[in-house]
């Protein structure tokens, strides 16, 4: 009988740069990649959108979303809000401090749960997001808990916004991965945490390379791709 899809997860804080060295290593391994900060994402354009703040409004709106996924001749993954294409939209900074609130509300959680979950039934998938480990596929063949410190993290985020043209002050960012930090840690629905199984990575100071590296290799150990 054919084995089961191989599951890698991967976890960390914001601008720890999961979604940057998963989909690098994912293309190196020929794997699906899932970010799923997108999908997260894409709920808070939602709310933002609707102007839905709190926690009932929320909720409210979730039988009206309808999320789906597809990648680009780039590899690139692409997210769609009801049809429509909001893969750039969903990165500008508001969004992600709306991710952030509405990812620790059960209801959103448990609404996005079973399709993270189908993806990697059906694929061999690099899934990176805050809880992959710990909640979404505990079962990993492999999980990874990427790091950085506080301020490389912030760098990392400053440099990636400049080259998007929506740059942002150093000191302003800063505050909000740290106060985003405090709200993913301290959140009632799977906080962040590293996987009692999960190897931990840290990157500060690496180069991208050094860091894609240092992924691959754990991963090759591991389960021998």
């Amino acid at each position: 009988m054919d084995r089961k899809p191989y599951a890698i997860a991967i976890d960390g804080p914001s601008g720890a740069g999961k979604s940057s060295l998963a989909r690098s290593v994912a293309r190196e391994i020929g794997f699906v990649y899932v970010d799923t900060g997108a999908i997260y994402r894409t709920v808070g354009w939602a709310a933002l959108r609707r102007s839905a703040e709190d926690a009932a409004a929320v909720a409210a709106l979730l039988p009206e979303i309808r999320i789906t996924m597809d990648y680009g001749e780039d590899g690139e993954q692409r997210m769609y809000l009801n049809g429509e294409d909001v893969s750039e939209k969903i990165r500008l900074p508001e969004v992600s401090m709306a991710a952030s609130r509405i990812s620790a509300l059960p209801e959103v959680r448990s609404f996005l749960l079973d399709m993270q979950r189908s993806l990697a039934e059906k694929n061999n998938v690099i899934m990176d997001g805050r809880d992959i480990g710990t909640v979404v596929l505990p079962h990993a063949d492999v999980k990874i808990f990427l790091t950085a410190s506080v301020e490389d993290r912030a760098r990392r985020r400053y440099q990636e916004l400049c080259q998007r043209g929506t740059a942002k002050d150093f000191e302003q960012l800063l505050r909000e991965i740290k106060e985003r930090d405090y709200n993913d840690t301290h959140r009632a629905a799977a906080p962040l945490r590293p996987a009692e199984d999960a190897v931990v990575l840290d990157t500060t100071g690496n180069t991208f390379q050094q860091s894609r590296q240092q992924l691959l290799d754990i991963i090759r150990g591991r389960v021998g791709l």
